[in-house]
């Protein structure tokens, strides 16, 4: 009976930790929202978070591959969804970022300095220096009309800094959709970045402290891409 209910309670934890977060795994475009991974690379580690900044998992999360997720094609401009199992309710930013493949989105694992961001969505103070931060199930973005066509993955990624840094760990909530872009433009996206390295983990916006004197905010990582063509 007591490794019964040990077994029980163990259960019950493991339940509560995997509650305790959360996942984008259903993507958007042209008013479709599509089945869980149908264009988003699957990972292995359930609604957990990335806290390893030197590792690959940052990238497009833990045990991601492309190999057996769909591709959808979208043309430059269009609006594009990333949708959570839950609403994200740990405060930090939001990101996107994208990588151009060499050949055929599937294939390509984003190593290298490929990564450019396209959006940054940080707090906003009001009047009192109060922050308020986007936390929303949906996040909604567009394609930039001046990049170029072609296969790319593109990733979301919220960092939660909910638990102060040194004390806790900031964590990453990451996820990759497979696009291929058409009636793309003649963009030069910069500054491109490598994927772990894009972070160092000393940037104010990674080790703040959101509870102390929190009056002003920088995402950390590298300066949105302006969008413009050549």
């Amino acid at each position: 009976m007591k490794s019964a209910v040990s077994l029980v309670l163990a259960l019950t934890a493991l339940a509560s930790q995997s509650s305790a977060h959360y996942i984008f795994e259903q993507f958007t475009h042209g008013g479709t929202l599509y089945p869980v991974y149908q264009y988003i690379r699957p990972n292995t580690n359930m609604n957990s978070p990335v806290i390893d900044l030197t590792s690959t998992d940052t990238r497009c999360n833990v045990g991601a591959n492309g190999s057996a997720t769909d591709t959808i094609t979208v043309a430059a401009g269009d609006a594009f969804s990333f949708t959570s199992d839950v609403a994200v309710y740990h405060d930090g930013p939001l990101s996107i970022y994208m990588a151009k493949a060499p050949a055929a989105a599937k294939d390509f694992d984003g190593s290298g300095q490929v990564w450019f961001k396209i959006l940054d969505i940080g707090p906003t103070f009001d009047s009192s220096g109060t922050a308020t931060w986007n936390l929303a199930q949906t996040y909604t973005y567009n394609i930039p009309t001046a990049l170029p066509s072609g296969d790319y993955i593109l990733r979301i990624q919220q960092l939660a800094i909910h638990n102060p840094y040194p004390a806790g760990i900031p964590q990453f909530y990451i996820e990759c959709a497979q696009i291929t872009v058409t009636g793309g433009g003649t963009g030069i996206p910069s500054p491109l970045v490598s994927i772990p390295g894009w972070i160092d983990g000393t940037e104010p916006g990674y080790v703040v402290n959101i509870y102390n004197d929190f009056h002003n905010y920088t995402v950390p990582g590298p300066a949105v891409w302006a969008g413009q063509n050549a």
